[in-house]
């Protein structure tokens, strides 16, 4: 027992800390979440209250309001933190493959398996709705891009139904922050078998994109590929 409360006291310190840097990071992008916050909270507390003096039992619907008004705050501080986390990643090249990392069980993801010297990128995901193409960077250059990975995907695994995305906020495009959404509502065509023979049979063509030194998640502006590095394929 002795063992066991140190461990719990510290992943419970490490909790209170992810949590304390998550709010300054997204005050950063949301100042007024404070007040959001403190309104929300002492709003619901407040109607919890003057409910339990109205019926008489100002206690009882005191102590129960003040666990609604917590839970209320911390579903308006995750909405918004997740805002303000999407609106920092948008336009920022390998923003998208981020987002497909936490897509949700089920789904292989492999980024950049195809890009240009303008950082213009194509990553791939499989899962039970079959391949999703995601592209980011300019939606005339994805085009390109889009168009060889997926007469490639077509003709490798002629099988499983190809998607394609593209990442913005044009007209035909799919915001950075429905992108998950987008992939979660596509028709499930693909059984759990299937799906792992799509993945076996792209993982034996290799990774050639894996080879240049890209950093996970968003890449800093202005970041270069190396000269001679592929142009997509």
């Amino acid at each position: 027992m002795a063992r066991k409360e140190p461990a719990a006291d510290a992943a419970n310190a490490g909790r209170l800390k992810q949590i304390a840097l998550t709010y300054k990071m997204t005050r950063k992008a949301d100042k007024t979440i404070g007040l959001v916050l403190a309104a929300v909270g002492i709003g619901t507390l407040g109607v919890f209250l003057a409910i339990g003096f109205l019926i008489g039992h100002p206690v009882y619907l005191g102590v129960f309001g003040l666990l609604i008004a917590l839970l209320a705050s911390a579903v308006v501080f995750g909405r918004r933190a997740e805002r303000a986390a999407f609106g920092q990643m948008e336009g920022q090249p390998g923003a998208a493959a981020a987002v497909l990392d936490n897509v949700g069980r089920g789904w292989t993801t492999t980024p950049a398996v195809a890009m240009n010297r303008s950082q213009d990128v194509v990553h791939r995901a499989v899962g039970k709705a079959g391949i999703v193409l995601v592209a980011e960077g300019n939606p005339n250059r994805v085009k390109v891009l889009l168009a060889a990975e997926k007469k490639k995907m077509n003709r490798i695994v002629a099988d499983a139904p190809v998607h394609d995305l593209i990442v913005g906020t044009g007209e035909g495009q799919v915001e950075l922050k429905k992108l998950r959404t987008t992939m979660l509502k596509l028709p499930r065509v693909l059984t759990g078998p299937q799906v792992t023979a799509t993945n076996d049979r792209l993982r034996a063509l290799g990774d050639p994109m894996s080879k240049l030194p890209l950093p996970k998640g968003p890449m800093p502006k202005g970041m270069k590929l190396p000269k001679g590095g592929p142009r997509g394929r």
